[in-house]
């Protein structure tokens, strides 16, 4: 359930240029903790560079990005699951040829007490840190009904379960942000329900925060509690699923049409 008064996440005045390409400008929201936000634009809209600026894959020129009300701007990319924030992509990013368990162990690894030196030495420490991780993506894979793919490698799977795999992975490191990208392309009818079902229970039942950008707007709408709509990299409106599908400039944006045709 939303808790309206606390953000989350709160983006300032994020500018991002390419050159003499404006990919961002001065985009400002913010994702109440405890939510589901929608993202969503036309294609071209600065979407997946908001969500790699979340992820600190890119950088911004203007503005800031504060996640429990501290600046992430000067956090490595590397630190971001650590600090609570977890992500798939829209393109699937995962170890392919290892089994599901072991990239699911991976998600959880950040949260990993063993230190490098003890690791590298293969100390008793490391062992039992091992089992831990591998007890907790046993618990997420039930979670995700992945049990029975456990020892499969994941390039063996069809593409909706590999899907969830990554969605696994991400939720293995305990976030309490979690940043899905395009999690519905390449989904069939039935798997989009699956996927409607499973967003709303990572919110309602696992307390995770949500900020979904997604061109499947039936989605989108099911599941938000808010909608942020950016265009040519700029935000154009922000509100309820009901305020976003009457607004003027979002129906513009995506008919084409003028605002006040």
């Amino acid at each position: 359930m939303t808790d309206s008064g606390q953000a989350l996440l709160s983006v300032r005045g994020v500018t991002v240029r390419f050159g003499g390409i404006v990919a961002l400008d001065g985009v400002t929201f913010d994702v109440p903790k405890g939510g589901i936000c929608g993202l969503i634009g036309p294609n071209g809209a600065g979407k997946t560079t908001l969500f790699n600026c979340l992820s600190r894959l890119y950088q911004y020129q203007d503005g800031d990005i504060h996640f429990e009300g501290k600046s992430i701007t000067a956090t490595p990319a590397h630190d971001m699951a650590g600090l609570g924030i977890g992500r798939t992509f829209q393109n699937l990013a995962m170890f392919k040829t290892i089994s599901v368990e072991r990239n699911v162990m991976i998600g959880a690894h950040c949260r990993s007490k063993a230190g490098f030196l003890a690791s590298a030495l293969g100390l008793g420490s490391v062992k039992a840190e091992e089992e831990r991780l591998r007890d907790r993506a046993a618990q997420i894979m039930d979670y995700m009904k992945l049990t029975p793919h456990a020892q499969r490698l994941v390039g063996d799977l069809p593409f909706g379960i590999q899907k969830r795999v990554e969605m696994a992975r991400a939720l293995a490191a305990d976030p309490k942000l979690l940043l899905l990208d395009e999690p519905a392309a390449g989904l069939n009818h039935d798997e989009m329900a699956g996927l409607e079902d499973q967003i709303r229970d990572v919110n309602a039942r696992l307390g995770v925060t949500v900020l979904l950008v997604e061109h499947h707007m039936s989605l989108v709408m099911a599941v938000s509690h808010k909608v942020v709509v950016i265009n040519f990299g700029k935000k154009i409106a922000e509100g309820t699923p009901t305020e976003i599908q009457q607004h003027p400039e979002v129906i513009a944006a995506y008919l084409g049409a003028p605002a006040d045709a």
